[in-house]
């Protein structure tokens, strides 16, 4: 049995943490939890954002799980005390600093990871202890530091009364338990790559001071990649390409600006969990803070604290449920059915924390799906695009929900757009049309870019499109040898009715598959292609065919008989005169539908 000291804190911190731990609970894991004060409100009416009781249950227990904290400016801190401690001289400390100090948590580790499609997952660790967060921090220099910036001009200008100083503080000692630290965390989690975040071309000194331990200690860790790269470069590479990274190290303030844009680069701080770490010590906390302004509104998302839950198992020696954790909270966010505001949806901390538990529970994912049309004539009105409708028909039958359907013109960018904004949000990506020879044909090119792989020549397909072209007594034009290119390393799909082969590229989250315009083409093509993918769960569906109603009455009554489990159903109304169609779906293992409907 493992205990955890278990601290709400402020703002929506007791309500997440309210809807988080019952779930946690009812999975019947060897876990004690103890509930201590801290924050704000200790702060206020005691004058100790930390009381001495929570420091004795921290030293009982076995690791911490912090919901969020609030920190106020100096004058706030006076100001909202009790009365008889005003004045007294009490200075407020962040409970934050003082569980990193006391409990010397140097290593403040943020995942950073593509929490719907698995396209990446990377580390960022922000040492906690000095850098230029260390609280060397003057306005009103004493004569020792004034003598170190006298010389500045605008110093000079200024006068020692008006000028501040920051100082960056690395030892040695801290920098090489955070490298280590970053190294044995690198290997355990299987990553071939560590990264330095720092600013060796301007902080000369102290950064080349960096990278000579950071040279020392790598020549211990020869499995991985060691590298110090220019903070600003670092920041740049984790939007374009955070595929590239494995686990960024960094001094505590340049660490503390990566960790949140890594928050941003997965989807926001309601994704975003964190733990800190010390030789003897530990606690887990969500990025996202107290949000005070939301408190009480029940609109916080509590997925942030499911993930720091899934850090704090795994330290434990928990992978398992950790794991399941992580893939409840993917397929919750990726079905986006019950997800709050910050993830587009509209879901109450409660009813999203209820959807991580069903998803916990059930264990099946639902499959989604995107089709996009290629073609000028298609958008101009010119052709009809009958390929899109039956291709949605298989995916349908096969278990797949087809989330979304688009057209894109006959340009690079387009479909390459289009193609890159499904990529990681749906299972399964078919692209239609743009794969002849000619100079508007540009799907397999806008393909291999939006999943950043180079085309490559394929012989096999090759001789095909020869041997095709030959047997209509037709001449191969060196045009036609772009129906032989596809992105690096695709599963070919032949095409028994024409030169322009298909291809499926399987990325991590996604599959991808490119198939030709013409129909009578693209769709055996097609029907063989959905018969190879994973199979998706059915949905139960029924539907209902009213005659004599209004859309909005009908819609009014159905919508009050399924309010209990109106988050974890789908219901369509389609008004064709003088019908209304009522389709109710539900996903497998879902909630079984009331009995009581509506009387008419």
């Amino acid at each position: 049995m493992k205990s955890i000291a278990v601290l709400p804190g402020d703002g929506i911190g007791p309500e997440v943490v309210d809807a988080v731990l019952p779930v946690i609970d009812r999975m019947g894991l060897p876990l004690d939890f103890r509930f201590g004060d801290v924050g704000w409100r200790s702060w206020c009416e005691h004058g100790d954002a930390v009381p001495r009781q929570t420091w004795q249950l921290l030293e009982e227990t076995d690791t911490c799980l912090l919901g969020a904290i609030t920190s106020k400016p100096v004058r706030e801190a006076e100001a909202e005390l009790a009365g008889h401690l005003r004045g007294t001289g009490l200075t407020y400390v962040s409970p934050v600093v003082q569980l990193r100090q006391r409990l010397s948590l140097y290593a403040n580790v943020r995942p950073v990871a593509d929490v719907r499609a698995d396209r990446f997952a990377f580390d960022v660790i922000r040492e906690n202890t000095e850098g230029l967060y260390a609280g060397l921090d003057f306005h009103g220099l004493t004569p020792a530091l004034w003598n170190v910036v006298k010389d500045h001009p605008n110093a000079k200008a200024s006068g020692f009364e008006e000028t501040s100083a920051t100082l960056r503080l690395q030892t040695r000692f801290g920098v090489d338990r955070l490298l280590r630290f970053g190294f044995e965390h690198a290997r355990a989690g299987g990553h071939r790559r560590l990264t330095l975040a720092d600013k060796p071309n301007v902080l000369r000194a102290s950064s080349n001071a960096l990278r000579g331990r950071l040279e020392e200690i790598a020549a211990g860790y020869p499995e991985i990649e060691a590298e110090i790269l220019n903070v600003d470069a670092v920041a740049l590479w984790m939007v374009r390409r955070p595929e590239r990274f494995g686990v960024i190290v960094a001094e505590n303030m340049f660490g503390d600006i990566l960790s949140d844009l890594g928050a941003g680069v997965m989807g926001g701080l309601g994704l975003a969990p964190s733990g800190n770490i010390g030789e003897h010590g530990s606690y887990f906390e969500p990025v996202h803070g107290s949000a005070p302004a939301m408190a009480g509104q029940h609109k916080a998302n509590p997925m942030a604290l499911f993930l720091t839950v899934s850090m704090l198992l795994r330290h434990l020696g928990m992978p398992a449920p950790a794991e399941q954790i992580r893939s409840a909270v993917r397929t919750v966010a990726r079905a986006r059915r019950a997800v709050t505001y910050d993830l587009g949806g509209v879901a109450t901390t409660q009813v999203a924390a209820a959807a991580v538990e069903t998803a916990l529970t059930s264990g099946a994912v639902e499959r989604q799906a995107s089709v996009i049309a290629v073609g000028d004539e298609l958008l101009s009105g010119t052709v009809t695009d009958t390929n899109s409708t039956a291709v949605s028909k298989l995916l349908h039958a096969a278990g797949y929900q087809v989330r979304s359907r688009m057209t894109a013109g006959d340009t690079l960018a387009d479909i390459r757009d289009g193609v890159r904004s499904r990529i990681g949000a749906d299972d399964v990506v078919v692209v239609l049309g743009g794969l002849g020879p000619t100079s508007d044909d540009v799907t397999r090119d806008a393909v291999a870019a939006a999943c950043d792989l180079p085309l490559e020549h394929d012989e096999t397909a090759w001789q095909a499109v020869c041997a095709r072209l030959e047997s209509f007594g037709l001449a191969v034009h060196e045009d036609n040898r772009r129906q032989a290119l596809f992105p690096a390393g695709s599963s070919l799909l032949p095409n028994g009715n024409g030169t322009a082969w298909g291809a499926r590229v399987d990325l991590p989250g996604t599959i991808v598959l490119m198939l030709p315009g013409p129909p009578k083409e693209c769709l055996p093509m097609a029907e063989a292609a959905v018969a190879e993918l994973p199979a998706g769960p059915a949905p139960e569906s029924s539907t209902w065919r009213l005659l004599g109603v209004i859309e909005g009455d009908v819609a009014s009554e159905v919508d009050a008989v399924l309010a209990p489990i109106a988050d974890q159903v789908k219901v369509s109304y389609l008004w064709s005169y003088p019908y209304v169609d009522v389709t109710v779906t539900r996903p497998v293992d879902g909630p079984a539908l009331p009995r009581s409907g509506v009387a008419r």
